[in-house]
Order: C-alpha cells, then structure tokens, then sequence
C-alpha cells in the first residue's frame, strides 16, 4: 500500500485554508464534498451539517469511522469603548498563543473584516504589564483594521456578538517532511480519511463490511457524533495523537489511544488494532489521555450501542501551533486502511 501522498497534502492545505470553527463550518463541508462528489461516492448532510459517505461492501455489516473538520475559534462577544472588540472561545486555543495573530472577521451580512488579537496590554512602552498580563480570554480584545474609535463606530460595521473571528493557520510542509500548521486537529485526519477513500476509489477495492463515513462538524464543542446516521456495530474515531509527558508517541507514530476522559476504549476493538499494527510493522505507540475526549466519546454519551476506537497521527503542541510528520501520517494511513480491509 502506497499513501497518495501528494493528494493528501493539496487536500489537506486546501482545506485548512478554509476558516471552520465549530458552528461555521458550511464551506469546509462544501469543499469535502466537491472531493466525494468527484470520486463518486453516495454522500449526505444531516442536519446538523455532518458529511455523511457511504462505501459499499461485501457484507451487510456496517463499520463506521470518523474525522473532525470543526475547529478552534474565536466569537465577537461585545465592544469596548475604544471601538475593540472583546472575545469568547469556541473550543479551548490556548490563548497566550494567539497574541499577536492576524485574524478575520465574518459577519453575518457576508461582510469580511481584518484586524490582529492583542493582550489588553499590548505596547511595552506604555504598560507596565504588557509582558506579564495573563494571555486569558478576559485580558485579550481584537483591533479591527478599520478607523474605529468608538463602540458605536464598531457597531455601524455591522459587527454582531456571536459573529466568527478566525486565526490564520500559518500552514507549511517542509521538504523534510513536518507538517506546521494550525489545526492539524483533526484536519489532517480528515486529509487521511480522504486519502484512503481516494486509494480504494484508485484501486477498484471493495471493503468487507459497509463503512459510514463520517466528517462531523462539532466535535470542538463536544457533540460531533452524538447522533450517528447508521446503525453499525463498531467506530472509529481517526483523531489527532497526544504528544507529551508519560506519553510514547510521537510524531512519527500512529496514536492508538486505550483510554481518555470518557473512559476506557473497546478492549477487543483496541486489541485489534494493535495488532494490525504490529503485524504491518508500522511505528505506533498505545497511550492514555486523561484530558481528550473524541467523536466516539460523544456517541457513547448519546447512549449508541457501539465498540469504539481511536487512532491518529502524533501531533505535537495541540491546540496551538501544532505539527506532525509525514511518517505519523503515513502510518496512520496505513493502519486505517488494514482496518477498513481486514
């Protein structure tokens, strides 16, 4: 099995160029299924705005798997006296990494504004804590790039609380292989997912069982898969793999996780995958998360009768600037794929 990897990067930078955080995700979805649409595969939107794909089998078993294209994100929640703008979360960016971030602004008339996300004390020359505040929400605002001097010129751009304001994913795939970028979480799961339908679509080949696609649009916000739209006996969650202290992966690995917030993963399921992996000689490390939840995670919680598991590429730094490595990537494939086939 060969990764088409030079589909996997252009899918993958084209979609992380598309802004999509959690609640604002219509034209990502759009792009993901223009990608479908091309290879042919039977797809649809629920209505919450989840991709759903459907790849016949040879039995009538139905497998599903999963990929998060939802976001980080940011949202107008007033105005300031000075015509700023202050901010709440969408998801958990780790904000002293924002400070200094270009961004975007999408209104809800369709009107697009520029402006950068600063601390409350954002010149060292004029406060005395510019270098200390706390980078939290409450200290940061966004300066629109528009002569605005006072809350009432803000408001007359027709600025609303609740409207999106996006960072820049400041992506790039260096000739060595690592992948920087925002977002890789989950969007470079997406990328593989995308990339194994491309190779069964290239290469005439039927999986054993049904499998439900997925691309769920609010796993951020921790709901993404609280309704599936198949019934299926197991799922898959392809997720980003934690890097960090007591951890084994890496970003070379294939993340299988045991355990996270929700609780232990499906031990047979789990097993199972570790032993494809084994088998294939692929590079992958067994973890736990204590601070992760997936798309399964919600599915449990909805109370679906499933097994579940979960797997992706190692990922460094989540939720800020992140990277992985095209190895974890190729790795991740390849154990998605002997999954999809076996």
């Amino acid at each position: 099995m060969n990764l088409p990897s030079a589909y996997m990067k252009d899918v993958l930078l084209e979609i992380i160029g598309i802004d999509s955080p959690s609640g604002f995700t219509a034209k990502v979805v759009e792009k993901l299924k223009s990608y479908v649409d091309e290879m042919g595969y039977e797809n649809f939107l629920t209505n919450k705005g989840n991709l759903v794909v459907k790849v016949l089998g040879k039995s009538e078993k139905n497998i599903g798997i999963s990929a998060h294209v939802d976001t980080l994100g940011l949202v107008v929640r007033g105005y300031k006296s000075d015509g700023t703008l202050s901010l709440s979360t969408v998801g958990g960016p780790i904000m002293p990494t924002l400070d200094g971030e270009y961004c975007k602004l999408y209104t809800r008339c369709g009107k697009v504004y520029t402006g950068t996300i600063l601390s409350n004390a954002p010149a060292s020359h004029v406060y005395k804590d510019s270098s200390d505040m706390k980078r939290e929400v409450s200290n940061m605002h966004v300066k629109l790039d528009e002569e605005v001097k006072s809350a009432a010129d803000t408001k007359k751009l027709g600025i609303l609380p609740g409207d999106f304001i996006c960072y820049d994913p400041k992506s790039v795939i260096t000739d060595n292989g690592f992948i920087k970028s925002r977002f890789l979480d989950d969007k470079l799961s997406v990328a593989i997912i995308l990339s194994a339908l491309r190779y069964l679509k290239d290469n005439n080949i039927t999986p054993p069982h049904n499998v439900c696609v997925v691309f769920s649009t609010s796993e951020e916000v921790g709901h993404g898969l609280s309704h599936l739209p198949w019934e299926v006996s197991e799922f898959l969650a392809v997720d980003m793999g934690c890097i960090g202290d007591d951890l084994s992966c890496t970003e070379y690995d294939v993340s299988i996780c045991a355990k996270d917030s929700s609780g232990p993963y499906d031990y047979e399921l789990t097993t199972r995958l570790i032993n494809l992996a084994k088998e294939a000689n692929l590079s992958y490390a067994v973890d736990i998360y204590p601070m992760y939840g997936s798309d399964v995670s919600a599915a449990r919680y909805a109370g679906h009768d499933i097994k579940g598991a979960l797997i992706g590429p190692g990922v460094a730094a989540s939720h800020g600037m992140e990277r992985s490595h095209m190895k974890a990537v190729e790795n991740a494939w390849k154990l998605l794929c002997l999954y999809l086939m076996q």
